[in-house]
């Protein structure tokens, strides 16, 4: 059981990731925004991507555990006849299609490649990846020159569809050459850990062209999507004097942050103060199968977990 310490704000923001800024970079920004250091993210956005980054301030930071694992929406640009390192648009092209090639890809042979890559499928994620290897990052091995082999891992790839013709276009190489290559605009609706970079590569590697990504935005992060986000404040000298913004203005609360990730269980204050105790509650619900949001007089109390005929409380929030 985990107790937060009550004092300055706590909940969700749902916010739309410039491109270009790191995640971290984003943290730092609500740090400053909020004039708090307990900030956290559920699910990092590589610096090209945008979109739905959901950031949880003080106590609420905790319920972040449970966002990461939701499935998430995706629109990107994927490049065929070019392949990068990085497996998009981060790092330049190294291999070319011949011409002759892209001219065999069709609308249908699109789909034909597209249709292994949904369902449940086993990804190798790309090397450049904040996966651990034996304790160091992906990235920071590949970094240092090393070849970085990664495991397949399972996911779910619900949606992976076009929503444009393939459109032929240019890409560059080092020496400044120009190469054919065809884009095409795509949607994914997947399962956490699934590697939109790594999609991209494998529909290249299918139609025997290769692939990246040009473009990412990510649309939803389970129900919080990119109609409430928020705009990421950008300070551009680090030490000036910017009004906090109004906590209620700007956060989600906790309440509505967890009843947006789990099952909510109303109780009394009476039960609400035994919980914040750490004391169980002795009789779970009917169907109480999981973990429960506790609300009492819409503040989060505590999330519990079944413990035989009880609900026993595994985090615990400030009154």
């Amino acid at each position: 059981m985990t107790h937060g310490s009550p004092g300055g704000p706590s909940g969700f923001l749902v916010l739309d990731k410039p491109a270009g800024w790191s995640s971290h970079r984003v943290v730092s920004r609500v740090r400053k925004w909020l004039s708090t250091r307990k900030v956290g993210h559920a699910g990092t956005l590589d610096p090209m991507a945008t979109g739905v980054l959901v950031v949880g301030v003080g106590p609420a930071t905790r319920l972040l555990t449970f966002a990461v694992g939701e499935t998430k929406t995706y629109t990107a640009t994927v490049r065929l006849g070019a392949s990068t390192p990085t497996d998009d648009a981060d790092s330049a092209p190294d291999r070319f299609a011949a011409p002759g090639a892209l001219a065999q890809i069709a609308e249908d042979s699109l789909e034909r490649a597209l249709e292994p890559l949904r369902g449940d499928i086993s990804q190798i994620p790309s090397a450049v990846s904040a996966i651990k290897v034996d304790g160091r990052r992906a990235y920071a091995r590949v970094r240092a020159g090393e070849e970085v082999e990664l495991r397949p891992r399972p996911v779910t790839v619900s949606r992976f569809e076009t929503t444009s013709p393939l459109r032929p276009a240019e890409a560059g190489d080092a020496a400044g050459g120009r190469h054919p290559v065809l884009d095409v605009d795509v949607v994914v609706d997947c399962s956490s850990g699934t590697y939109i970079r790594a999609l991209a590569r494998d529909l290249g590697s299918a139609l025997g062209v290769g692939g990246h990504l040009t473009a990412l935005r990510r649309t939803r992060v389970g129900s919080f999507s990119l109609a409430e986000a928020q705009e990421v404040p950008d300070f551009p000298d680090p030490d000036a004097e910017v009004p906090p913004a109004e906590p209620a203005a700007a956060l989600l609360d906790p309440a509505s942050a967890a009843a947006r990730l789990l099952p909510v269980l109303s109780v009394t204050s009476e039960d609400a103060a035994r919980l914040r105790q750490g004391k169980f509650l002795e009789a779970a619900p009917a169907g109480a199968g999981g973990l429960l949001a506790a609300v009492s007089g819409g503040s989060l109390v505590a999330v519990l977990e079944p413990r035989g005929e009880a609900l026993k409380p595994r985090l615990v929030f400030p009154a």
